[in-house]
């Protein structure tokens, strides 16, 4: 029976010394090469000196191991997503790996293993004659820890980024000569001094290469047979060992090789695995019974061809690469890009992510269900992203295209690319689409921040507008061209509050409220909840930006509005939860950023008017589905070539887009969404559907619960004076009302003193207190109207003569007698029309009572 133990104290072991010092070593050593080092002209003498000039221990880095990245299932569970590598390889312990897997290495490739102090001398010596003396061709005799060494030093060159660099250290470890082989040896002794017997025989098995990218007895034992490490019979661990000892010409993954095929039942490798089998019965680590069982089966390999990259991870894999993008940008994953390149394909990280499988698969089931992959005469993309508020967790990210990385597939099919419309240029998406009505949004908070109310009113008519504040332009100011921007259905609509405006996407109120703000500071608030243009570029400066003119990914608008949901907490978006590095040590990862972008106040304030869209009469009422409260805002840019809706709840933010990709081949022309049909609807209307079957799977999950409500001030009824007009012209007066913050209407000419023309007053009169938004009615004069002078205490005389000098033509006179009157000839003590009345003389009579003692 094999044996379960070997140990370390063979004569060679103990022969003066071998193992503890470096010199005796070396002059050991030396004697049993000198007939080969004599020809070579290096003396005995220099052998020695070269021999001990050598580093005595050998720096063992991890060997490359793939990068796996994992979603989360339904039951907590991690689900592979895709790995990376340049070579195939997992790190096992020694309990990972079968006890035949050590036999047969030991038996076929070292059997004094246990027993040498890490050089095995008669097979070194028997080698180097071969190969430098008897020039026989090139012969093994390294023992399992020289051959240790060797792939170390060769792992230790592949690491290398530099690819001039990386070359020349490969060439320096496998050379043969001489001083290659000294420099193997006194490493060997150097390794055999630092760890045990062991651990040298694991290292060995778990970074030789088995084949092709196979590296490592857990990849090769699964690849090729379907198994663990720990599983394998002893044939298969045999047939394994024996691709060792030629990794390219004997690896059983070529079944329609002629010389080593399934045809010939794999005869060249057969041949070196019956080899390593009858060395294990030599060295007693198997029975006859289990040796005569192994010699008479077949290899008979069971194929299971590992994946790597995004292709793997089916509807997740345009989620996977932008995992797979933020590891290439993050500093934390190396200095460089060829650093950070070499992390994700050999570092051997375990990426856990914050995708969630049951969200995921929700939405890429209400992608497909709605948006086809292609239509002819249209290059149609649609894409979602859903961010967690609070914390910036990015749960789903589907599309409408298959993730493939093959250029001539990408050409030959519309419905494949590997361009992430989700995501910003530099994590391997497009340069963005535009947002249209959605970036209102930022104009509502500025408009919010600047202390003004959701209830003020704004001038919803069409207008021009050439001057504008921009503090962030020199003097403060931008003048343009004239822009009269329109409603999509070229409708005015008069004064209308901001909510109102927000719920029905007024373009006309929110160019009008830009106008009234600082266009620098919309810029600055659209940038502190994270938007950017997806090119990399600056926001536009221009007034259309207000309506949406940049170009901007999906992924940044749902991230923007998670943090209006989160109560102004924006976080940046992240993908990555945790990372365990080789060894099981947790790895630094990119963090989320959280600022307060804006006040809690204006935010909840601005999700208040944003509910509104997915109410009765909203823009949005189509997505709405029942279980949680909803907010959010829709966007169409210029000629419906994109057309978006983001929003969602408490829990869970969706930005979906659908559109144009680009211009038809050939053509450059571009399609409304109004007029592309995709699975049963329109375009336009398979945003909304599929929107709310993401939606609905969010709330299933996650729930969602009412929003704050808005802060009272930023929607308090605001009341005005009444400019006082009079005097002025129509046209004056209504300007300065209109400023004032109210509706104008001109009434009928009115009687007043005032030149005909000019404004004699309004209604509500001046000084009155109003509520912005009402209509005041100017009063035009007729320019006929006199004032009645106070015609008490005169004489009649008097008094008539007053009336008659404002245009009374005739003038009746009353006597009343009163003894008590004082003498003389009385005093007026009533008058017809009153004092103070505006009358026109001509048509007006009137009259007067003079009071005295005696008539």
């Amino acid at each position: 029976m094999p044996q379960e133990k070997r140990t370390g104290s063979g004569v060679l072991g103990s022969l003066m010394g071998f193992i503890g010092l470096s010199v005796a070593a070396g002059i050991l050593v030396t004697a049993a090469v000198t007939p080969a080092l004599a020809v070579t002209g290096m003396s005995t003498k220099g052998a020695i000196n070269a021999f001990d000039g050598l580093p005595a221990f050998l720096d063992i880095d991890p060997p490359m191991e793939r990068t796996n990245i994992y979603a989360t299932a339904s039951d907590g569970s991690h689900q592979l997503l895709a790995t990376f590598y340049d070579q195939n390889r997992q790190q096992v312990g020694w309990d990972e790996v079968s006890q035949y897997f050590k036999d047969a290495a030991v038996s076929a490739e070292d059997p004094r293993f246990y027993d040498h102090g890490g050089v095995d001398l008669i097979g070194t010596t028997r080698a180097l004659l071969s190969n430098f003396v008897k020039s026989s061709g090139t012969q093994g005799g390294s023992s399992i820890t020289q051959q240790y060494v060797k792939n170390v030093l060769v792992q230790n060159a592949a690491q290398i980024t530099n690819k001039e660099e990386s070359d020349a250290a490969y060439e320096d470890a496998i050379r043969q000569t001489p001083e290659r082989k000294l420099r193997e040896m006194r490493y060997s002794i150097g390794v055999e001094q630092k760890y045990t017997k062991d651990q040298i025989l694991l290292g060995y098995l778990n970074i030789a290469n088995f084949g092709g990218v196979s590296y490592g007895v857990e990849a090769a034992s699964q690849y090729y047979f379907g198994v663990s490490a720990k599983d394998v019979n002893i044939q298969q661990a045999a047939t394994l060992i024996a691709i060792v000892n030629n990794p390219n010409g004997l690896r059983i993954d070529r079944p329609d090789s002629e010389k080593n095929g399934a045809a010939n039942g794999y005869a060249a490798t057969k041949e070196r695995r019956d080899y390593v089998i009858n060395k294990m019965l030599k060295e007693g680590k198997i029975t006859k019974e289990q040796h005569d069982e192994a010699i008479a089966s077949p290899i008979e390999p069971n194929l299971k061809p590992p994946s790597t990259g995004c292709q793997a991870a089916g509807n997740a894999a345009y989620f996977c690469n932008y995992v797979q993008n933020t590891i290439l940008n993050s500093p934390e994953f190396g200095a460089t890009l060829d650093d950070r390149r070499a992390t994700l394909r050999r570092g051997g990280m375990d990426v856990y992510t914050s995708l969630d499988l049951d969200i995921q698969n929700a939405a890429q089931a209400a992608m497909d269900r709605w948006v086809p992959q292609e239509k002819p005469n249209v290059e149609l993309g649609a894409a979602a992203s859903t961010v967690q508020p609070g914390t910036g967790r990015v749960l789903a990210m589907v599309q409408n295209k298959t993730f493939s990385e093959d250029q001539q597939v990408g050409e030959a099919s519309r419905s494949h690319t590997s361009i992430n419309y989700n995501t910003d240029y530099n994590y391997g998406g497009s340069n963005g689409f535009q947002v249209g009505s959605q970036y209102k949004v930022f104009v509502l908070l500025d408009w919010l921040k600047s202390g003004k109310s959701l209830n003020d009113t704004v001038d919803a008519s069409r207008q021009s507008y050439t001057r504008w504040t921009d503090s962030c332009e020199p003097g403060g100011k931008m003048t343009t061209a004239p822009w009269n921007p329109q409603n999509y259905d070229g409708s005015g609509s008069g004064r209308i509050t901001p909510y109102e405006a927000t719920r029905r996407s007024v373009n006309t109120a929110f160019v009008n409220m830009a106008s009234k703000l600082d266009l620098c500071d919309i810029r600055k608030t659209a940038e502190s909840l994270g938007v950017h243009r997806a090119d990399g570029g600056e926001l536009s400066k221009l007034p259309s930006a207000v309506l949406g003119a940049n170009e901007i990914a999906p992924l940044t608008m749902a991230s923007a509005f998670a943090g209006i949901a989160a109560q102004g907490k924006f976080c940046t978006p992240v993908a990555i939860d945790k990372i365990v590095g080789p060894g099981g040590k947790d790895m630094a990862v990119p963090k989320s950023s959280c600022d307060q972008a804006v006040t809690p106040e204006v935010a909840n304030t601005a999700a208040y008017a944003m509910q509104a869209v997915f109410g009765p009469g909203g823009t949005a009422a189509n997505a709405v589905v029942p279980g949680a409260p909803q907010f959010g805002k829709t966007g169409t840019a210029d000629d419906a070539y994109d057309t978006w809706i983001t929003g969602g709840t408490t829990k869970a933010v969706t930005s979906f887009w659908i559109g144009n990709v680009q211009g038809m081949p050939g053509t450059g022309r571009k399609s409304s969404m109004y007029n592309v049909q995709a699975n049963g609807t329109s375009a336009f209307q398979a945003k909304f559907r599929a929107f709310a079957g993401i939606t609905t799977a969010t709330i299933g999950k996650f729930g969602g619960d009412a929003f704050p409500k808005p802060d009272a001030s930023l929607t308090k009824t605001q009341q005005s004076p009444v400019p006082d007009v009079s005097g002025q012209s129509v046209a004056d007066a209504t300007a300065a009302l209109t400023a004032a913050g109210f509706n104008v209407q001109v009434g009928d000419p009115v009687l007043s003193s005032v030149a005909a023309g000019m404004v004699a007053g309004t209604d509500p009169a001046a000084g009155t207190n109003v509520t912005s938004g009402n209509t005041i009615t100017i009063r035009p004069s007729d320019g006929t109207g006199k004032s009645v002078p106070d015609l008490s205490n005169m004489t009649g005389d008097q008094a008539k003569s007053a009336l008659q000098g404002i245009g009374f033509t005739s003038v009746d006179q009353k006597c009343v007698a009163d003894p008590t009157a004082p003498p003389g000839d009385g005093k007026v003590t009533a008058q017809i029309p009153a004092a103070n009345t505006m009358v026109n003389p001509a048509n007006t009579p009137a009259s007067i009572t003079v009071t005295k003692q005696s008539c």
